[in-house]
């Protein structure tokens, strides 16, 4: 009896040692379904990078994913990604070009503190999604 508690207490110790020594990121392991239909950002996006880009989308204009991306046709639940029935995610493709072409030619080099500073969706919006436009006379 008195071994076989031993023996227990090694075992459970040894499995201890294994788990505090393993280092997996099981939340890493899942596989996504590769984006699709990605006409702006680069088609090798990863998951992490496509999901913190469309975070900071929904932050920088105050929205969620069904504003730019259109509802499932099937009946399902959720929303369809690659489709292009929404026309706002055209207008999200436009601005994303805009704002790289306007960081391109006048923000390449503007750096404060070692840090390069560029314009983002943040930088007109404001959290809205309709950016405030003042009228010109």
């Amino acid at each position: 009896m008195k071994n076989t508690i031993y023996l227990a207490a090694i075992c459970l110790f040894a499995w201890i040692s294994i788990q505090a020594t393993d280092n997996t990121d099981y939340g890493q392991l899942q596989d996504y379904p590769k984006p699709a239909n990605l006409k702006v950002l680069p088609k090798n996006i990863s998951h992490e990078e496509l999901e913190a880009t469309m975070k900071a989308f929904n932050q920088a204009l105050g929205v969620k994913c069904g504003f730019c991306h259109a509802p499932r046709k099937d009946g399902e639940k959720g929303l369809d990604f690659a489709s292009d029935a929404n026309p706002k995610k055209d207008v999200a493709r436009s601005m994303m070009k805009m704002t790289n072409k306007i960081n391109k030619k006048y923000f390449k080099d503007f750096k404060k503190d070692g840090v390069l500073l560029q314009i983002g969706c943040q930088t007109c919006h404001n959290g809205q999604a309709e950016p405030v436009m003042r009228k010109m006379h």
